[in-house]
C-alpha cells in the first residue's frame, strides 16, 4: 500500500483540504476521497524514489527551531491521545500552515508507510532533525514510551531556544554601541574633520602633532577607504575559510577558551548544553555510552568535544565517567563532582539535570557580567575617540589665541 498526498475541496463546506492517505492505486485514492465527500484537485504519490530528491532539498533548508519545537510537542500530544504514528503525522500535515513543514512531514510519513521506523525515516532529514533528536526517538520507540520522550524533547528544545535568545539579547546592546561608535568616528574622520581643519591651513601655521595625525588618518581613509573595506572583507572570508580546516578551527577554539571572560562563558555554554542533553538522553533510556557519543554533537567547542570523545572511549574501556572527565581538565570542576555523585548514588539523570540548571544559572550570571563590563568599556572607548578628534580640532584654535595675545 502506497501513500498519496492530496489537495481536495470538501463538498459540504467548500473548504480546501490537504493531507496524506493510503491506497494501492491513484484510482482507489480518488474513490476514497469521493466516499468522504471530497473532490480531488491534485493527487501526488509519495513513493520513496519521489521523496528522495525532496530529501536532498530539505537537507539544505530544514525547519526553524520554533517550527521543530511546535511540531514535536503536537506530535507528542497526538501520540498520548492514542493515535498511531501514521495517523498522528496525517493530523500534523493537516494542521501545519507552512508548505515546507507539510512536505517534510509527508516525506517522513511516506518512509514509514514503506516499512521504516520513525527514527530511520528522520535520518533522511539530518538538517531538520539533529542527531540527539533521532537518538531520543529511537530510544522512545525501543522502550515503547515515544510520547513521553517527545514531550521531554519538546521541553529540551524550548529551553535551549530560550537560553540562546537570552544570550543573544544580552549581546545586542553592546553590538549596537559598537556599530554606532564606528559609524560616528568614520563620519567625523571622513566628512567633518577635513572641512574644519582645512581652515587652519590658510594661516600657514604649524599644526599640532595630534591634528596632523588626525589629518593623515582622515586623508588615508578618504583615499584608501574602499581598498581597506575590500581588504577587511577578504580577510573575513579568508578567516571563515580557514575555520573549515580542523587544525586551525581547533587552535582558534582553544585560544577562545583561554580568554579571561569569554573562555569561562564558552565553557558554561557548552557544559550546560551537554548536561541537559545527557539528562534527557539518560532519562529516556539511552545507554550512557551512546548518550555520550550523541551528546558530543551539541558541544560546539572542538577541544571540549574532543575531550568528551576521549572520555567516552575510557568509559567504553570500563572506566568511570567522572574520572575520565576529571582527567581531561577542561570541564568545570562542579560538573565533574556532580557526575561523580550521580555515579555513586545511582542518580545520574538527576545529577545531570542539577548540573544543567547550575551551569545555566552560572551562564546567565557570566553573561550579565560580560555585558556589564562591555557596555561602559565601549562607551568610554567611543568617548575617548571623540575626545581625541575634538582636541585635534581645538588645539590649533588655542595656538591661534596665544599668537593673538
Amino acid at each position: 500500500m502506497a501513500g498519496f498526498k492530496y489537495e481536495a475541496v470538501d463538498a459540504a463546506t467548500g473548504r480546501d483540504r490537504k493531507g496524506v492517505l493510503e491506497a494501492d492505486t491513484p484510482r482507489q485514492a480518488r474513490a476514497w476521497l469521493r466516499e468522504n465527500g471530497m473532490v480531488a484537485l491534485a493527487l501526488e504519490p509519495l513513493a520513496e524514489d519521489a521523496a528522495a530528491p525532496r530529501a536532498k532539498r530539505y537537507r539544505r533548508r530544514g525547519l526553524s527551531a520554533n517550527q521543530l519545537n511546535l511540531v514535536t510537542r503536537q506530535f507528542a500530544v497526538l501520540l498520548e491521545a492514542g493515535l498511531t504514528i501514521e495517523h498522528s503525522l496525517n493530523a500534523l500535515i493537516d494542521q501545519v500552515e507552512s508548505e515546507k513543514e507539510r512536505d517534510v512531514l509527508a516525506a517522513v510519513r511516506s518512509d514509514i508507510l514503506g516499512g521504516h521506523t520513525l527514527a530511520r525515516a528522520l535520518e533522511k532529514h539530518p538538517d531538520t532533525f539533529p542527531e540527539i533528536y533521532r537518538t531520543m526517538v529511537s530510544a522512545g520507540e525501543q522502550s515503547g514510551r515515544l510520547n513521553e520522550v517527545l514531550l521531554r524533547l519538546a521541553d529540551y528544545l524550548e529551553a535551549r531556544r530560550a537560553l540562546r535568545q537570552k544570550i543573544g539579547l544580552a549581546l545586542i546592546y553592546p553590538a549596537i554601541i559598537t556599530v554606532v561608535a564606528l559609524l560616528v568616528v568614520l563620519a567625523l574622520l571622513t566628512f567633518v574633520v577635513p572641512q574644519v581643519v582645512a581652515v587652519f591651513r590658510d594661516t600657514h601655521q604649524t599644526l599640532p602633532l595630534l591634528t596632523r595625525a588626525l589629518l593623515a588618518a582622515s586623508g588615508a581613509l578618504r583615499a584608501y577607504g574602499i581598498y581597506l573595506l575590500a581588504l577587511a572583507a577578504l580577510a573575513f572570508m579568508g578567516f571563515r575559510r580557514a575555520l573549515r580546516r580542523p587544525d586551525f578551527c581547533f587552535s582558534f577554539h582553544h585560544a577562545l577558551l583561554r580568554l579571561p571572560l569569554v573562555g569561562r562563558l564558552l565553557r558554561a555554554v557548552n557544559t550546560a548544553r551537554l548536561a541537559s542533553t545527557l539528562a534527557i538522553l539518560v532519562g529516556s533510556g539511552v545507554p550512557l555510552l551512546a548518550a555520550l557519543r550523541a551528546g558530543a554533537g551539541v558541544v560546539g567547542s572542538l577541544p571540549m568535544r574532543r575531550a568528551l570523545e576521549e572520555a567516552a572511549q575510557r568509559v567504553a574501556e570500563g572506566g568511570s565517567l567522572s574520572r575520565a572527565l576529571e582527567r581531561e581538565k577542561i570541564f568545570p570542576p562542579l560538573f565533574v563532582h556532580l557526575v561523580a555523585s550521580g555515579e555513586a548514588s545511582g542518580r545520574l539523570q538527576q545529577m545531570f539535570e542539577r548540573a544543567a540548571a547550575q551551569q545555566t544559572q552560572e551562564l546567565e550570571g557570566r553573561a550579565a557580567v560580560l555585558t556589564g563590563v562591555l557596555e561602559p568599556a565601549l562607551i568610554l572607548a567611543m568617548g575617548g575617540m571623540v575626545l581625541l578628534i575634538v582636541l585635534a580640532i581645538l588645539l590649533p584654535v588655542f595656538e591661534m589665541n596665544q599668537l593673538v595675545k
